[in-house]
């Protein structure tokens, strides 16, 4: 981990952060003892109102080193909106809010909602009646409750831009400014990020003091352990080849990946006449009915998740054993994000992509050059295991 350019490899334990009995006791549920990298170096400069500009690979614990110090500012005396934390996904929003409920399990009088399009605005503007001190939002959404005055944002002292790479580039950089610029009494701004692209430079340029800049790389200790493999197969014999490395595997949590909304429906078909439990989520499915399917996936009702990457990021699941690219994604950052859903929380994770064109070859090959992976080239062999494929080949 690199703070302002100097490499800190400090491990801390949160029981050396300082924190308040009803945190520590909140944590300590949670089974953690140890602080991930980009807590460590985010946690203390947060305590004291710094402003803070992260870049950690994803799965590395950022939602805790923004809401520790987040709770801890809350005072629960005080009914305003005290901190604002803003996300590019209803996905990552509801994540976000359910970690910070966690994190604020012992703190009494500390209210959280979260605000995002898809939800009927009322059933929010009752929420927000319950006077809650740290809203979570979607940019568009919070500023249409701005906009019907049933929040007010003066009084926060805190904003978090959680994803911000993602969230300027899906075009809510007009938002997100004309949003900090109704927050005048703002004491610190943390921008957390998996890359830190020109646009979250500019906001931060604009809108930070002297940020504390912190960049944790994906080393052994916060690289996922996840092996990965290649097949190549027909493009019709791809869904039949899931079901076999699901069968080859045990995997009974797995998350496949499709480019389309249509080709996630379809796949989706196409393994439940094979026999696995699955359902598909993707934009245009109802938020209601993508919120049911999720739950069902972590109560283990499914087996298989099937998702366009609008699942890629900010999706609250931990134990997943294995994720499939039934087609090989379009963008580099698509595939990292992808296989981060599995290898989480130090477990052992595994990835299969593909392949049925010289096109998608061509992509995982690029991939693989600009990730640094070691994708495995394997075939599934007259034993029905895998086995190596030679170079040549």
């Amino acid at each position: 981990m690199e703070i302002n350019g100097e490499i800190v490899n400090d491990v801390i334990r949160y029981d050396q952060l300082n924190l308040s009995p009803e945190v520590m006791r909140a944590i300590d549920k949670k089974g953690y003892v140890e602080a991930t990298p980009v807590q460590t170096g985010a946690i203390p400069y947060f305590m004291q109102w710094k402003d803070v500009i992260a870049k950690a690979p994803t799965g590395t614990g950022k939602t805790f080193a923004f809401g520790i110090p987040m709770v801890e500012h809350i005072d629960p005396e005080n009914n305003d909106v005290q901190a604002l934390v803003l996300a590019p996904t209803r996905e990552l929003a509801i994540q976000i809010q359910e970690e910070l409920r966690d994190l604020c399990a012992f703190k009494e009088g500390v209210r959280t909602v979260c605000l995002y399009g898809g939800q009927p605005i009322e059933k929010q503007i009752t929420q927000l009646k319950k006077q809650p001190q740290i809203v979570v939002a979607t940019p568009g959404r919070l500023m249409d409750h701005m906009k019907r005055r049933t929040v007010r944002v003066d009084k926060v002292l805190t904003v978090v831009l959680d994803e911000a790479d993602r969230m300027l580039d899906m075009g809510f950089v007009r938002d997100v400014t004309r949003i900090l610029d109704q927050i005048k009494n703002r004491k610190n701004l943390g921008m957390f990020s998996a890359t830190i692209s020109r646009e979250v430079l500019d906001i931060s340029w604009v809108y930070q003091r002297d940020p504390v800049e912190i960049t944790v790389r994906a080393d052994e200790r916060t690289k996922p352990d996840i092996t990965q493999y290649r097949l190549d197969v027909d493009r019709n014999a791809k869904a039949d080849t899931v079901t076999r490395l699901l069968e080859l595997g045990g995997y009974d949590h797995a998350i496949a990946f499709c480019n389309t909304k249509n080709m996630t429906d379809r796949l989706a078909g196409l393994l439940r006449m094979r026999g696995v439990s699955c359902e598909a989520i993707h934009g245009d499915i109802q938020q209601r009915v993508r919120e049911k399917t999720l739950q069902k996936f972590r109560e283990g009702q499914m087996r298989v998740l099937v998702a366009t990457d609008v699942a890629a990021r900010g999706l609250d699941i931990d134990d997943v054993d294995a994720v499939f690219n039934y087609d090989v994604p379009d963008e580099n950052e698509y595939y990292i994000h992808r296989i981060g859903r599995t290898g989480r929380a130090k477990r052992h994770g595994v990835a299969f992509s593909l392949v049925s064109s010289i096109t998608e070859a061509i992509r995982l090959d690029d991939i693989r050059k600009h990730t640094g992976n070691t994708i495995n080239h394997v075939r599934l062999g007259a034993d029905g295991q895998l086995e190596s494929v030679p170079e040549k080949e």
